[in-house]
């Protein structure tokens, strides 16, 4: 693969680094590179050798290989392969095994001769583990070394299981997982506490030994250590700076996980750029941040010495700079996400183009039972009371996010009221005795059974329910889609497909909404938020030649996991103390996800004390820089689909 070319503009990457606009580019390019090697070797008569990692990350990677295997003939006859890491100790059938990942995602779909397939062993004995790396090591030589090996990167920086403290030198160990690992995989574990604490891994000079290495990282949530590796010092305590060091080592990146580079972040620093409107409001809120001034306080000589004269000289004096930035930002604020009735009237107001129609079809849609209330509650609570027709889709079940004790307390309940009022029967008492019995029996890990699945699906859409009706949503407009992807009982979901968006664009031609909210928040660290968000595009591409679409707003939230960054808020909805009391109070609706929920991301604070924290945080920022004072603030970002 062709690193970039090193201009003015990647000046402080160290490892060169490709931005490209979506993940599935990224993934589509490095297949094709794969493809081209295997295709080369064979032409040789020589074995392409890869180093292959697992997780989210390099899945479309796979299934792009595994496509053109079954589509265009690529034989996988010359390839040998060797895995990065794998858990210690566990079985190989059991669902976390990265064992049984790569054949599910890969090795059962193509023609690689099983003797040329190696993975780290987690069932080694303990005593004999040294031996097995020391075998390993010497396997990746006899086939003649790595020709291509895929990274992903963790959130403490590792490449493989290399956490920090591990050396430049190191080669294929056993290595102690970081608290920080172990919270990132627990969602996969059903619990942070099932998480094994140790792992198999190759070192980072196995990595470095390799002819290429190929990093791939998407999303906000890898972009501050992905700049720290990239831009940072070359240190142990991130291990994947250490491929500043490799002569043929590159990353690619979509946009979300560029952020943090200077060339992302703070462009300005490394020579002229052509200024637009986004860019100079970026500019100006990254300079009155740093300087810790209100933005219209900003000088000439602010501007000049903080790397922005090319703005200055081009767009200034700094007043009229300041000016039109403050503008743009007040603008952005309004208690009326809906519009008004009468803002034609009312010159001073807030107006968008669909202000005429009033009151509005608002049609929300949460990943999960609960995201509606954590991300917009605010906003949905004002959308209700100011009185538009208010629906909300739950586009998942999030079975998998409760606690197996509420499912026996839940079935326990249903059991007693049946046996109360009359109503149960030999079906139900089967039911109530298969969960308990299932339940006491099951393994760390192990799928729910059928049952299972469907009293956690209930207790979430009960809680659903109760939330909504908080903020005044009608039981009537609320829409349980179910979406077939998600129901596997497990972590890891089907790919999105044609029955997904099938449910999503049905149901937009049946509210026909004036506004339309989704969950713009790609930082989840299960993916579901990415796949639902996908699923919405999809449809709404399918429905916007229809007539009712073109009074149609699409708004992007965020805030369970992440806010947006105040120089793309383009509706700021302010948030008085007694309405974010009572997005609490509806958040607290969902009890199973109260206290502790199942799968808390790298953020162990409760979803109601992020949502307020991030929430408060962008009403501070705001104040800050010089506008108005508020209790909290959610911001929105508009999309618009692409012509078709």
């Amino acid at each position: 693969m062709t690193p970039p070319i090193t201009s003015p503009k990647t000046a402080c990457e160290k490892i060169p680094a490709s931005i490209l606009g979506t993940s599935a580019e990224a993934s589509l390019a490095l297949a094709q590179e794969i493809a081209t090697l295997i295709h080369q070797r064979a032409g040789e008569g020589k074995n392409a050798v890869l180093g292959l990692a697992t997780g989210s990350t390099p899945t479309a990677v796979y299934n792009e290989l595994v496509r053109m295997h079954q589509q265009e003939g690529l034989s996988f006859h010359n390839v040998i392969a060797f895995n990065l890491d794998e858990y210690f100790p566990i079985e190989r059938h059991e669902l976390q095994s990265y064992h049984r990942f790569m054949h599910e995602y890969l090795f059962n779909h193509i023609d690689i001769p099983p003797e040329n397939v190696h993975i780290p062993d987690g069932t080694v004995p303990i005593e004999r583990v040294a031996e097995f790396c020391e075998a390993y090591e010497k396997a990746i030589v006899d086939a003649g070394g790595i020709d291509i090996q895929i990274l992903g990167i963790g959130r403490t920086g590792h490449i493989g299981f290399n956490e920090p403290g591990s050396s430049r030198d190191s080669r294929t160990r056993l290595i102690t997982l970081d608290r920080l690992t172990r919270i990132d995989a627990a969602s996969d574990f059903f619990g942070e506490e099932h998480v094994p604490r140790r792992a198999i891994t190759m070192g980072v000079g196995t990595i470095l030994a390799a002819r290429t290495v190929v990093m791939l990282s998407f999303g906000e949530h890898k972009a501050g250590v992905l700049a720290q590796a990239i831009e940072g010092p070359v240190s142990n305590a991130v291990a994947a700076s250490f491929l500043q060091d490799h002569p043929n080592a590159m990353i690619l990146l979509d946009e979300a996980a560029a952020a943090e580079l200077t060339r992302g972040k703070s462009p300005w620093l490394l020579g002229p750029i052509e200024w637009n409107e986004t860019l100079v409001r970026k500019a100006v809120i990254w300079l009155a941040r740093k300087l810790g001034k209100a933005i219209l306080k900003l000088t000439d000589e602010d501007y000049n010495e903080t790397g922005l004269q090319d703005l200055l000289a081009g767009r200034g004096p700094a007043y009229d700079i300041n000016l039109e930035v403050f503008r743009a930002l007040q603008k952005t604020i309004t208690g009326w996400p809906g519009g008004k009735p009468d803002a034609k009237k009312r010159p001073g107001d807030i107006r968008r183009a669909t202000d005429t129609i009033f009151p509005k079809r608002v049609l929300i849609f949460s990943p999960h039972p609960d995201d509606d209330v954590i991300s917009m509650g605010g906003t949905l609570i004002r959308l209700v009371a100011q009185g538009h027709e208010v629906h909300v889709a739950y586009q998942t079940s999030g079975n998998i996010a409760v606690f197996d004790l509420d499912a026996i307390r839940f079935a326990d309940f249903a059991a007693d009221f049946n046996r109360r009022f009359g109503h149960g029967t030999g079906q139900t008492e089967h039911i109530e005795r298969h969960i308990e019995e299932f339940l006491k029996n099951k393994k760390p890990g192990q799928v729910d059974s059928p049952e299972v699945q469907q009293i956690k699906g209930i207790i979430r859409r009960g809680e659903a329910k109760s939330a909504a009706r908080d903020c005044g949503v009608h039981t009537e407009n609320l829409h349980f889609l179910d979406m077939p992807f998600y129901e596997t009982g497990k972590v890891r979901k089907k790919p999105l497909s044609e029955d997904d968006i099938r449910i999503v664009a049905e149901l937009l031609e049946k509210v026909k909404p004036h506004q339309v909210y989704a969950a713009g928040d790609l930082t989840d660290p299960h993916g579901t938020h990415r796949v639902c968000l996908s699923a919405i595009f999809d449809a709404v591409h399918r429905v916007q030649a229809q007539d009712w679409f073109a009074s149609c707003e699409v708004w992007l939230y965020r805030g369970a996991w992440q806010e947006w960054e105040p120089e793309r808020i383009e509706m700021a909805v302010p948030l008085s103390p007694r309405e974010l009391l009572r997005k609490r109070s509806a958040i607290f609706k969902h009890q199973s996800q109260k206290d502790r929920a199942m799968f808390p991301g790298p953020d162990e604070r409760e979803f109601w004390q992020r949502a307020e924290a991030r929430n408060r945080m962008t009403a501070q920022l705001y104040d800050k820089l010089g506008l108005a004072e508020y209790e909290a603030i959610e911001g929105f970002v508009r999309w618009f689909p692409s012509a078709t």
